[in-house]
């Protein structure tokens, strides 16, 4: 086990030397800017599950023509 030391507290970072610059204060979106964060984020996620389906088709049909000359 390990003895912590006693009167020695634990050095605690300093909030501003961390990351350098100010953060941003948090501002609330309202209900309307979060269904479109919704649409725009589902959106992308369908457009690459489109592009990934299109590829897997094409490989689909490349493999579909080799069985073909494989049967011949």
């Amino acid at each position: 086990m390990i003895a912590e030391k006693k009167g020695e507290p634990a050095p605690k970072p300093s909030p501003g030397t961390a990351s350098g610059a100010e953060r941003k204060a948090w501002t609330p979106k309202s209900p309307v800017e979060t269904v479109l964060d919704q649409i725009r984020k589902q959106e992308k996620k369908v457009a690459a599950l489109q592009q990934e389906l299109d590829t897997e088709k094409a490989m689909l049909g490349k493999l579909l023509q080799a069985k073909k000359v494989l049967e011949a």
